[in-house]
């Protein structure tokens, strides 16, 4: 290799390495770690991280070949620079493990490719265009055919033909745009459903497709045992009787047609490519057959040739025996329903993103030219009725003035046709195309092709589409039928569930009934194709980006429409039953919630609405009738504090917002690592416990600068939170005083920005993190000691090269697992009743009481939260008593007054009473007890001279002084009296919601604010500290 050059000139450097010029595919280690990226001599002519853009960093992670190759991250080029020796960084980046987004393991784009002989893929031909073309190449094409254009006339025939290929022009289009918006697997029609509107779609609709696919091979095999059995017929030579006949011969039908199957797609290609050919011969022998001279047979049935006369006598309709235009459009229109042929063999297509536009539009046009030329050349040498005897020819000198004025011109009188049944002409004959060819073997031979081909290529689709459907997991007792046999992946277990499902049919069902319903299973599949390509323009998500230009968004929407349309008109009980069974499995897929993410168009629109509604609503004025609370709790991680995050959650429920907040406090470099990691586990958690609650992180030097900026930036326009929910900080009285000030700034803080406030306090505690820590260290031991115990199984295998790594892993163990080592019986009851208390609020609450202390008047938050609670189905029994300050000698009218309010208000309570006493001084044993809490945080300066004094004020700024007790004196009596009062009242409630006391800044200090809160909630239910922002959020005006 060549040495790079820097403006033509050689040079060296003792970083490059020429082993590592190439793009590397970086393997995962066992200990799932990715290997340190070298440096490379770029494009640039330097060595650096940096790659220039390849496709294999945007392949899908997880591929067959155990590989895959990463860029750099962000965090590796930004990092500190290392200036001796190669650029190298350590191995920070960490391996999640996780598979390909939303698809299975094994991603066949990013697989390397394997020197021995690999799987069967088709191009374009072979795979799409000769499927297509023989699924669509029906038995309408020889049997029905006529029958359509004799009742509808050539000229509303073509308008048949016309509606139905534009209808599967229109889904081919949006099919095409689809199948170009990226790299397109196995599945066919359920894996661009379900990718483009994800899995409730995609599930819902892949197994009714699945279900449709095997049951019209039972379909497509009884009208060729059906043609089998009319030959015996003719020939006498039945078996046992007609139906059992159909029965035996179709049953062995498609035991050979498994066969063909199961053997592999190269042989079920050749068998295509045969019945092709029987196909093709068969159409061209109608074609030469119009051309070859009637005979006076042919003409007594009603063939004449071409004739101009025959051909405008055809062109009107003549609906007969109650037919209309739709019901004769519903006949024919099955027949246009293979153009999913190719599709749903996607993942055996060599390039399907290519393969699947060009052939199956080709084929429709292809097909849809072939049944317009077939019909029109029948039109125009076939009379509607002819009597098939030919000694009924016209008399000469007789007036042709009948209805068959064209056959009468020819020299024949069907006019007995008007009043009695022929059994011979377009509206009688099925047979008119064995009539018309050239040789009619050859019809029938067209036949069997037509009937075989399309159980065949329904055969290979029902598998295919559920295997697709059964590896996604959607529904998780299929994940049987999910695997592959042989180097095509073939669907094994999928053939024999279609063979079973095509026989129980074959023997038991009522085809003619279940006829239409599989008719509507096909279009509602072409109904959310075409959708899903609507969908996805609407969402004008930069992720759609289709190869494929030649489609329209509206276009797509009335594909969809006519779909819709066209499954009425076929059978409108049919298509409610398909439209029912499809929202049970929507309903059923979407109560599931499947673990899959695949960017689907739906979420795009939902991103797009949310975006919309928000700044909607950011252009109204906030309305005192129109609010509710908005919490931000400072919960930590989403598991920390449970209690406090489920009350948070009972407040806002699905109708508001909710944040649960976490400050990750140190240097930047270790707080942000952190905090990354932590953002999606945190909203996983909530997702999958079922809070409707987002997890928002910050990180920060110190916590109290983190809450501010949550407090300050959280939210999005008038989304935003307006009342801060805390628990109550139990350690105060242990914590260092930089703790106490935070967490009393704080508090300052959310006042400052008009924040409600609420603060939690329970007995037990909230903070769960510890426990929470102690098992996931006993549960990593715990994996730790089972990997351990696989290695000391497999040491007798292992060379002495591994001992060390092994004594290492032991020593490891045994330290964690001494650390991890189980708490003394005092602390397990602990943590047994604080595990205990942290559920409760997850629970229905049982019958009691929710005590509201509406003391100070907040703008009626303190009034609003406990209301909202009672609407709750969890806490529906429990009862509202409201409890009121209230002057001596006053208490009945103060009473009436508060119930004139609730009334106004609309707020239901069992109770209301009037507290007239709280004036009065505490017990001197509680103000005691006060005393003894804030005696070590006391300065005591009055027992000291005023100089030290002073001195001791400046070192001790946070301490409480005398002076500031003195001036506090009435409000400390009174923290202590509401206690005493709450220990009197509600000592038995459910939740006691009390006014939260506010501490003046720079007058109260931080501990005695502490104290203060203390001392009112001690010893109590959960009790709730609640402050409004003093603006209204009640309202008595409609």
């Amino acid at each position: 290799m060549k040495k790079p050059k820097s403006n033509g000139v050689e040079y060296d450097n003792s970083a490059y390495d020429s082993n590592l010029d190439d793009l590397p595919v970086y393997e995962e280690a066992n200990d799932e770690h990715r290997t340190v990226r070298p440096s490379v001599i770029s494009a640039f002519g330097h060595d650096t991280l940096d790659r220039i853009p390849n496709i294999d960093f945007y392949r899908n992670a997880g591929s067959v070949s155990g590989q895959r190759a990463v860029r750099p991250s962000l965090q590796e080029l930004h990092d500190v620079f290392q200036k001796n020796g190669a650029i190298s960084v350590p191995d920070t980046v960490q391996d999640d493990g996780e598979k390909s987004i939303g698809v299975p393991s094994e991603d066949l784009e990013s697989a390397k490719p394997s020197k021995s002989k690999g799987p069967i893929k088709f191009g374009w031909i072979r795979g799409v265009l000769v499927r297509c073309m023989l699924n669509i190449w029906g038995v309408m094409l020889f049997i029905r055919l006529s029958w359509v254009f004799g009742q509808a006339g050539w000229g509303l025939g073509m308008v048949v033909i016309g509606l139905s290929c534009v209808v599967t022009t229109i889904t081919g289009l949006s099919m095409s745009a689809i199948c170009t918006n990226g790299v397109v697997r196995g599945g066919g029609a359920y894996y661009l459903i379900s990718r483009s509107l994800g899995p409730e779609f995609g599930g819902s609709i892949g197994l009714i497709f699945a279900f449709a696919n095997a049951v019209a091979v039972s379909m497509y095999v009884v009208g060729f045992a059906e043609t089998v059995v009319d030959l015996l017929k003719e020939h006498a030579s039945l078996m046992v009787d007609e139906l059992n006949d159909i029965r035996i011969i179709g049953c062995i039908t498609v035991v050979l047609l498994l066969g063909i199957s199961v053997a592999g797609m190269e042989w079920e290609a050749k068998a295509q490519i045969v019945l092709l050919i029987i196909l093709l011969v068969a159409i061209v022998n109608v074609f030469v057959g119009t051309a070859i001279p009637a005979t006076e047979d042919k003409k007594s049935k009603g063939f004449f040739n071409y004739n101009s006369k025959i051909f405008m006598e055809n062109f009107p309709p003549a609906f007969r025996d109650g037919e209309t235009f739709f019901s004769v459009f519903a006949i024919f229109f099955p027949a246009a329903t293979g153009i999913l042929a190719g599709a749903n063999i996607s993942g055996d297509l060599r390039d399907a993103q290519a393969a699947i536009p060009k052939g199956t539009l080709l084929a429709i046009l292809i097909t849809g030219v072939t049944y317009l030329g077939v019909a029109l050349c029948v039109s125009a040498t076939v009379v509607r009725d002819a009597t098939g005897n030919t000694t009924d020819i016209v008399t000469s000198g007789l007036p042709c003035n009948e209805s068959a004025v064209a056959a009468c011109e020819l020299g024949y009188n069907f006019s007995s046709c008007i009043t009695g049944n022929c059994k011979f002409g377009l509206m009688n004959n099925f047979q008119v195309m064995t009539m018309v060819s050239g040789f009619g073997p050859l019809i029938t031979a067209g036949t069997f092709s037509a009937t075989l081909s399309s159980a065949l290529a329904s055969l290979v689709s029902a598998p295919k589409v559920f295997q697709a459907l059964c590896k996604d997991n959607i529904y998780k007792i299929l994940y049987f039928f999910a695997k592959g046999h042989g180097k095509n992946n073939e669907p094994i277990r999928g053939y024999i569930l279609t063979f079973v499902i095509s026989v129980a049919f074959i023997l038991i069902g009522n085809l003619n009934t279940i006829a239409p319903i599989i008719s509507n299973f096909f279009l509602a599949s072409y109904a959310l194709i075409n959708f899903s390509c609507f969908h996805a323009s609407y969402a004008k998500s930069p992720g759609w980006r289709p190869a494929y230009k030649y489609y329209n968004m509206w276009l797509s929407l009335l594909g969809a429409l006519l779909c819709c349309a066209v499954m009425f008109v076929i059978n409108w009980w049919a298509a409610l039953l398909t439209y029912g069974i499809e929202i049970l499995l929507y309903v059923y897929v979407t109560v599931k919630k499947p673990d899959v993410n695949w960017g689907s168009s739906t979420q795009a629109v939902t991103f797009v609405s949310s975006v919309s509604n928000a700044l909607s609503l950011a252009a109204v004025e906030d309305h005192v009738k129109n609010f509710r609370p908005q919490i931000l709790a400072l919960t930590g991680s989403a598991r920390s504090r449970p209690a406090l995050l489920d009350l948070a959650h009972s407040f806002t429920k699905n109708y508001g917002l909710c944040l649960t907040c976490e400050v990750f406090e140190g240097p930047r470099s270790e707080a942000l690592p952190a905090m990354n990691a932590a953002m999606e586990k945190n909203q996983q958690c909530l997702v999958k416990t079922k809070r409707k609650v987002f997890y928002a992180a910050v990180a920060c030097d110190k916590f109290r600068e983190g809450a501010e900026s949550l407090l300050q930036a959280s939210g999005l326009g008038r989304m935003k939170p307006n009342t801060l929910m805390i628990g109550f900080k139990r350690n105060w009285k242990t914590a260092s005083t930089g703790e106490v000030q935070t967490y009393v700034g704080i508090l300052h803080d959310a006042f400052d920005f008009e924040y409600g406030t609420v603060m939690l306090r329970m007995r037990e505690g909230l903070d769960v993190s510890h426990i929470l820590e102690a098992e996931d260290e006993m549960l990593k031991a715990a994996k730790e000691q089972q990997a351990l115990g696989k290695e000391m199984m497999n040491g007798e295998k292992t060379k002495g090269l591994f001992r060390k790594s092994r004594k290492s892993s032991q020593q490891v163990l045994t330290t964690r697992v001494s650390v991890c080592s189980p708490p003394s019986p005092q602390d397990a009851k602990i943590n047994e009743r604080l595990v205990e208390a942290s559920a409760q609020f997850k629970k229905k609450q049982p019958k009691g009481t929710i005590d509201v202390w509406w003391l100070f008047d907040d703008g009626g938050l303190t009034l609003l939260l406990p209301y909202i609670l009672t609407t709750r189905k969890k806490w529906k029994d429990c009862k509202l008593r409201v409890f009121i300050a209230g002057q001596p000698g006053r208490s009945d009218l103060d009473e009436q007054e508060m119930k004139s309010l609730l009334h106004k208000f609309r707020i239901n309570c069992s109770d209301i009473n009037v507290i007239d006493d709280i004036h009065i001084k505490a017990r001197s044993n509680s103000l005691k007890k006060l005393d003894d809490m804030i005696a070590p945080f006391r300065l005591n300066e009055g027992s000291k001279d005023f100089a030290q004094a002073e001195a001791m004020k400046i070192e001790y700024p946070w301490k409480i002084t005398d002076e500031e007790l003195s001036n506090f004196e009435e409000k400390t009596n009174l923290q202590v009296r509401l206690n005493e009062l709450l220990q009197e009242n509600s000592k038995s409630a459910n939740l006691i919601i009390v006014s939260m006391p506010i501490a003046r800044k720079e007058s109260v200090s931080d501990f005695l604010y502490m104290a203060w809160l203390d001392a009112l909630t001690k010893d109590l239910p959960p009790t709730l500290l609640i402050r409004g922002n003093h603006k209204s959020v009640l309202t008595f005006y409609s």
